[in-house]
């Protein structure tokens, strides 16, 4: 409770607060608000007329009520500010602009191959610079640019010291915002997309990314867990086959040559989306190569599972296409299971495009709510 004779650092947090459960939870009313975070009554209104006054919050409605007066619905302005968020593949870029209420308000993929040279740089700044001006952001509201990238990841130091797939080791990662002229931020792909998925959750969860590479990341007590060398959840590379394929990394039978997009894209000349409606009209070939898939990624979810003992989210293109594939996967499941026998742990992301880049920008939202006066 914010107590008699509090300093305005306590009023601030407390508006901040405020702020970000309206943020999370897309609207609330006072009373909502009073009850859930604790705070009198008339904190709440001193507070919530501040940020109305500011402009951060707006009056969106009323509730239903089932007598008396109705309650006032708050939510955030989203106009108020906005975010970009990049995400860099070997082969694609992708663009997605953020409102300040998290929502996607535009978004962009582009087919643009990796190059460590200037004139890929100096295109990505003109991509994102056209991508903002198509969505017809005002540009005074962007906050940042969060870019997510394939690749160990020192976010701190600004540096990825390998990156099989971009074929880059002890890379600056200034070089790719050189032409960018906001803030920016480096986060892996991998564990962008699971923040993007799991941000806010109060459940330590695995989460699998099944795209171009097979990666991953551990979120636990409400955070993504980086390991010691910016190495953590590096699942794509753990061995599923001892002497099984050649893995792009050198060695043979990881992960990645098992469950990786391409496994299953190559046979629809390199198209997922092919492969999966061909998949549902039956194509015996098909059929049996997604058997045998499926084989393998509940072989990856069931050690997953045992290693970790909580929820599996599977993200990426895959992850995109597994909504009406769940049965199936949980049956194979089932044939690996020692516990769990009545329990459901596996579900896919909410996001079945752009989590990545989503997860990269989102950070620039949640800063500006974190500095709120």
């Amino acid at each position: 409770m914010e107590q008699k004779g509090s300093n305005a650092e306590t009023k601030r947090l407390n508006k901040i607060k405020i702020a970000k459960y309206i943020y999370q939870h897309g609207e609330a009313s006072k009373q909502e608000i009073a009850s859930e975070l604790n705070l009198s009554m008339p904190t709440v209104l001193q507070r919530v007329k501040e940020l109305l006054q500011e402009g951060v919050i707006r009056e969106a409605g009323e509730y239903e009520s089932t007598g008396g007066r109705k309650a006032k619905a708050l939510s955030i302005v989203a106009e108020v500010r906005y975010a970009a968020g990049l995400d860099i593949t070997g082969n694609h870029v992708s663009f997605v602009l953020l409102d300040a209420g998290g929502k996607v308000c535009g978004k962009k993929r582009v087919r643009c191959a990796f190059e460590d040279n200037e004139r890929y740089y100096q295109n990505l700044g003109e991509m994102l610079d056209l991508f903002l001006e198509k969505c017809q952001v005002d540009r005074g509201r962007l906050l940042g640019v969060g870019i997510s990238i394939p690749g160990i990841v020192d976010e701190e130091q600004r540096r990825m010291p390998q990156s099989h797939v971009l074929k880059v080791e002890n890379y600056g990662l200034d070089k790719i915002s050189r032409h960018i002229p906001w803030r920016t931020w480096f986060r892996n792909d991998a564990n962008s997309a699971a923040y993007a998925e799991l941000r806010g959750s109060s459940r330590d969860t695995v989460y699998l990314s099944l795209s171009n590479t097979v990666g991953g990341a551990i979120y636990m007590n409400g955070r993504i867990y980086k390991g010691t060398h910016f190495r953590g959840a590096e699942f794509g590379h753990m061995i599923l086959v001892p002497g099984g394929k050649r893995c792009y990394c050198g060695r043979e039978g990881c992960m990645d040559t098992y469950c990786a997009a391409g496994v299953l894209a190559r046979w629809a000349g390199d198209d997922l989306d092919a492969f999966f409606k061909g998949l549902l009209e039956e194509n015996p070939v098909y059929q049996t190569v997604w058997r045998e898939y499926l084989n393998f990624l509940a072989i990856a979810i069931t050690n997953l599972r045992m290693a970790f003992d909580c929820d599996v989210v599977l993200g990426g293109y895959v992850g995109g296409y597994m909504d009406r594939h769940l049965g199936a996967l949980e049956d194979k499941l089932s044939e690996y299971r020692i516990f769990d026998s009545n329990e459901n742990y596996v579900r896919t992301g909410r996001y079945k495009h752009e989590a990545a880049a989503i997860g990269a920008g989102i950070r620039f939202i949640e800063e500006y709510f974190d500095g709120i006066l």
